[in-house]
């Protein structure tokens, strides 16, 4: 016999009221019944004792219940058109494309009956196997950044980009930046490219189609996405690894800039890859030495192409750029040029190879509250913003004391009070 909590605390003050310790209206107010519904129940359990007090609905069909016909239509419905679509998905478009009107829940119940849904408690878990390593250095780098509070309360959170070799787990370069930026892994990527060369292969997450990817297939280094934490492990473990122990060799060191840390990070890594790097089963080092032809100034820079409108102009990173009127740049009305960032701040703008002369017409230095960034450039964001708010002058900011005025004469005699937030205002502001 299934017995709800509801019924059980009924038991309880019915028990009370034949025992004489509770009066009827005492058992009534407890119950919240009226007094013809606990005479009742009181007949009930005293004819069919604690099983007369289950409600005799449990068990059979509600009243409100759909019908046959009407599940089946709904439910050849889901398998013909929303085979792929959630419970709620489904009743949504059942009832805006076919007005059939059913509940989420029992949408949910009747597809799982039938097969068409499986419940998130049920379902298998994504099996994340374990593969063997690379054998070679050089085989496959895993590349990826950590924003962390690594210099702790001495300096501002930064991001330390991490080159991991997956055959030997040795830390190929460390480099703290402000973000975790294409241009900050430029930077970063031509730096391992002068000290090591060129690896097989990349892993590192995002898609395959970036500023990145292209660089790196320009290079003819084939990159794999890693998606998920577990498809990079080898540098996901090194970062727990070194967000403890790097945090108290900073703290050690008294380092708290980052220009300091990466001078002193070659260090650190010589002796991490003592502790913790491993031998790899092939002693062939993979790694391919640059040619003439990778002009990492022109691969590693970040690339898109814009449409030149008939006034000879382009708009590009929020400014408005000017080509000069040459005879090769009259011919590129409504043609597509690309425009060339370059990581040290410089632009160039070409065409089939060509450099256009150009002028820059109306640029924005400031970040508006507007502008949208990447989330892995916020940090860097808001700390500008903030050096931007902090040189206003005080009567602009907007907590600062002289924007503050005493509540009465009382405490600042002299003070005008035309001007003043009532007191009422002021005592509530007080009162917080």
């Amino acid at each position: 016999m299934t017995v709800s909590q509801c019924e059980l605390s009924r038991l309880r003050v019915m028990v009370e009221l034949a025992d004489g310790r509770l009066t009827v209206a005492a058992a009534a107010e407890l119950m919240g019944l009226g007094r013809r519904q606990v005479y009742r129940l009181r007949c009930a359990l005293a004819t069919a004792g604690p099983a007369g007090l289950v409600s005799k609905k449990r068990g059979r069909p509600s009243n409100r219940r759909h019908g046959a016909v009407f599940r089946r239509t709904v439910l050849t419905l889901v398998r013909e058109q929303y085979a792929d679509f959630g419970p709620t998905l489904a009743a949504e478009k059942l009832a805006a494309r076919h007005g059939l009107r059913v509940g989420v829940e029992t949408l949910r119940h009747w597809m799982i009956a039938d097969g068409l849904w499986i419940d998130r408690r049920h379902r298998l878990a994504s099996p994340h196997q374990p593969r063997r390593r690379r054998e070679c250095l050089g085989e496959l780098v895993q590349i990826d950044g950590s924003e962390h509070a690594w210099f702790e309360d001495r300096g501002p959170v930064c991001t330390l980009l991490a080159f991991i070799d997956d055959a030997t787990s040795r830390i190929m370069l460390l480099r703290f930046v402000a973000s975790e930026s294409a241009f900050d892994y430029f930077r970063a990527t031509r730096l391992y490219l002068e000290a090591h060369g060129k690896p097989v292969k990349d892993a590192a997450g995002g898609e395959r189609i970036t500023q990145f990817g292209r660089a790196l297939a320009e290079l003819n280094i084939d990159i794999i996405c890693a998606n998920i934490p577990q498809a990079k492990g080898r540098v996901e473990r090194a970062f727990g690894t070194l967000q403890d122990r790097l945090v108290k060799e900073l703290r050690l060191a008294s380092i708290a800039t980052v220009a300091a840390a990466n001078a002193w990070l070659p260090e650190f890594v010589v002796d991490y890859n003592q502790r913790f790097g491993r031998m790899p089963l092939n002693a062939k080092d993979l790694h391919r030495p640059l040619s003439d032809a990778d002009n990492l100034d022109e691969i590693l820079a970040w690339r898109e192409q814009r449409t030149v409108t008939r006034n000879l102009t382009l708009h590009y990173d929020r400014m408005m750029l000017i080509l000069e009127p040459t005879p090769l740049a009259r011919t590129l009305a409504r043609k597509i040029v690309e425009v060339v960032n370059y990581p040290d701040g410089r632009f160039a703008i070409r065409h089939m190879g060509s450099n256009l002369p150009f002028r820059v017409f109306d640029e924005i230095l400031t970040v508006e509250p507007g502008t949208i960034v990447e989330n892995k450039r916020l940090t860097e964001v808001l700390a500008h913003v903030q050096r931007q708010q902090a040189a206003y002058p005080p009567n602009q900011l907007r907590h600062h004391p002289a924007r503050q005025r005493p509540p009465n004469n009382l405490e600042a005699p002299g003070v005008p009070s035309k001007g003043r937030p009532s007191r009422n205002s002021c005592s509530r502001w007080l009162g917080r």
